[in-house]
Order: structure tokens, then sequence, then C-alpha cells
């Protein structure tokens, strides 16, 4: 708990700085003035600073020693289109826009590691600090990556951290395998024939083709895929029609889906088509299908069993034993962080923020990051910084993940 000592001299600081960011919300590749605060507090530290992967992204670059060992460290800092609806003095000044998320947390916590390991250097190597943009949806580690984040800054591992409702302030949750699920949208536009509404057989009918395979899309989950594999497929749009007595020639559906095991997500993608195909053909309408139209999917969040033992001997370090969940549920959620895994090996961890009474859950228009936590969010980091690169022991914790 020394580390958290320490850096609790930081906390007020810390504090400012996360209100100060909850306060001027940006979103995906809009975080110009986001960077460019970030960006002042790394030089300030004396930490060597770059600018503009990813459009705004910020990467800062520690070293110390001679090990030629390199980790990264990754915090998102987007906010969410969401109108906030706290009344506190640090609410979001920009309308139809918040940090719903705790990106500012995040992006504090690193920023907090980050000033306290450039004034004690108690590692041997490199240390990358990697502020992203644009996890909401938009792909913003895709786009870093490739835009040559890896080649410039070639880390050995990468490690993320999210803030999580519902566990206890400054608890953890970690485990090696999938974290959080793969994300894929889809679009089907059904285009029949369109007639009056009193006349429907000289048509063909788009809406009732589409209710047809809004329930049958359910049997994917149902019938197609093994009860094991968790996984979720999910209309969220339906646009169609303009007046009371026509029949549209068209009906648009939008929705997503999610799953732990890319097979699986290809299976999905698969039989969205063939049914798709199928019931439309039987209406004699036809189907056009997009997967993910506007950004890429989101694949599988998916921790290496070797750097999820180093992330659990920090997380124990800071917070002891009993506070380290160690077989969370995974999230049907889903985190861009997973691009930086499938690149490099790596770990992400959950660290509590509390109850998520008054509403305080992730993309609520009433949430605000837990400030208690910024010191031992940050102490994880700079304990994990120490372990990986040789300055802590590794206690025999590989038994604990069996």
């Amino acid at each position: 708990m020394s580390t958290v000592n320490n850096l609790n001299d930081l906390h007020v600081q810390m504090r400012e700085w996360r209100r100060h960011l909850h306060q001027f919300p940006e979103t995906a590749f809009e975080e110009t003035r986001t960077a460019q605060f970030i960006a002042e507090k790394l030089a300030s530290f004396g930490l060597d600073v770059h600018q503009g992967l990813g459009k705004t992204g910020v990467v800062a670059t520690l070293s110390a020693g001679n090990s030629d060992q390199k980790i990264a460290l990754r915090a998102d800092m987007d906010a969410l289109f969401i109108q906030e609806q706290n009344t506190f003095a640090h609410k979001s000044c920009h309308d139809g826009k918040m940090h719903a998320c705790g990106h500012d947390g995040h992006t504090v916590m690193l920023l907090g590691a980050a000033s306290y390991l450039a004034r004690n250097r108690n590692f041997n190597g490199t240390v990358y600090f990697i502020f992203q943009p644009a996890e909401e949806g938009r792909a913003g580690a895709k786009q870093m990556i490739d835009e040559g984040l890896f080649e410039q800054f070639p880390a050995d591992c990468v490690f993320g951290l999210h803030n999580y409702p519902d566990i206890p302030p400054g608890h953890f949750a970690i485990k090696s395998g999938a974290m959080m699920a793969s994300f894929d949208c889809f679009e089907i536009i059904i285009t029949g024939q369109a007639t009056h509404a009193a006349m429907p057989h000289l048509g063909n009918d788009a809406i009732v083709a589409s209710a047809q395979l809004i329930t049958a899309l359910q049997s994917i989950v149902s019938r197609t895929l093994n009860p094991a594999e968790p996984a979720v497929v999910s209309i969220t749009q339906i646009h169609a029609g303009n007046t009371w007595n026509a029949l549209p020639e068209s009906v648009i559906l939008r929705g997503t889906f999610r799953c732990f095991n890319s097979d699986v997500q290809k299976t999905i993608a698969d039989k969205i088509t063939q049914i798709a195909h199928g019931i439309c053909e039987g209406f004699e309408v036809s189907a056009e299908i997009k997967f993910n139209p506007e950004n890429p999917g989101y694949p599988v969040t998916f921790n290496a069993a070797a750097e999820t033992q180093l992330a659990l001997q920090a997380a124990i370090t800071v917070a002891g034993e009993s506070c380290v969940d160690l077989n969370p549920v995974s999230s049907m959620g889903s985190e861009d962080f997973a691009f930086m895994l499938q690149k490099k090996p790596g770990c992400y961890i959950w660290i509590g923020n509390g109850s998520s009474e008054n509403s305080c859950l992730l993309h609520n228009p009433h949430y605000d990051f837990n400030d208690e936590i910024l010191p031992i969010g940050a102490a994880y980091w700079v304990k994990l910084v120490e372990i990986v690169l040789g300055s802590s022991t590794l206690q025999e914790s590989s038994s604990q993940l069996q």
C-alpha cells in the first residue's frame, strides 16, 4: 500500500484534473483540447511526448536503466454523445456530450502514474503511455495501430484498465481468456413492392417479411450455437414507411451481435445472411446485408495468461488478495483495446467504481467517476511497471488463475 500512500499526495491534483476533463468532454477523433491538456502535463513531468497518431492520440515515453524491455499502458480519453443530467459544479459544459463511461478518470489515473514514475524511476526499461481517442464505437485503437503505433513504440506487452460499477471501490476483477465480447453491427435492407394498404395482394410486403426475419434471427443463439457459447443477437432499429395507408417499398433493420469466440462470431454472421435471404425469398422480396457498415467491428478482448499473472500480482500488491476477484463474469460489452491485444500480449483489468445506485451506471446521464479510486488506479499502473520491468519480485500466482 506504500505506493498508494505516496500517490495520495497527488490525489487533490488528480481530482482537479479529472473534474476539468469532465467539464470539457470531447467525442471521437475530436479530443483536441483533451489531447493538448494531456500532452502539456506529460511534458511537464519530463516525458518525451508524441501527438497525432489516430488524429488526436498522445503517446509519451519514459525510460530508466539499461534494459531493452518495453511495456505499454493505455487509457481511453473520449466522451459520449449523452446529455448530462448531473447538477454538480464540474458537470459537462458541452451540450449533448459527457464523460459517461469514466474515460476522464482513466486518463487521470495514467497521468498520475506517469507523474510518479517520472519522479521515482524504480524500474529498468521503457514505458509507453498511450492516450487513445475514439474508443466509443469508432475503433480509435485500430486507427492508432494502422498508423504505426507499435512500429513507432515497439512494446513487448500492453495493458488496459476500465472502471466498473458495482465492484467495491478500489477492488479489482481479472482473469485470463475472454474478458469482454466481440461487437459487430449489421444492416438489412428488405425491398419489396409498394402498394395500397387495402390491396396488399398487389405488392410484396417488406414489413411482414421483416417481422418474420426479426423472430427468426433469435433462433441463431437458441438453435444454432452450442448452449455453452454465450452470445446475443439484438435488433436495435426498424425504419419503414411514412404514411397510414400504404405498404412501403422497403424496411431497414439494424442490430448487433456479440460473443466470446471468433468462430462463433463468423457463424452468427453467416446465419444472419442465410436466414435473411431464405425468408426474403419466401416472401418474394430481396435482402441487402451489410456488416459493420460505418465502423469496424470489435474483436474479443482476450487476456494472455502470462500477462494476466503480472497484472494480478500488481492488483494484489496494491489492493490485497481479498480485494481481487479472480473469476468475474465476462462482459457482453466490448472494448477496442481488443485490437491492441491482437497485436501484443497483454491484459485488461477492471477496477471497482462503487455502487451504481442513483443511476450511476456506465453510459447513464447521471454517471460520474469515483474520484476516491484515482490513487488506487494510478498505484496499480506504477506497481505493474515495477513488476514487468524488473523492480519487484513476482510471487507465485498461477495457481490462483486456474
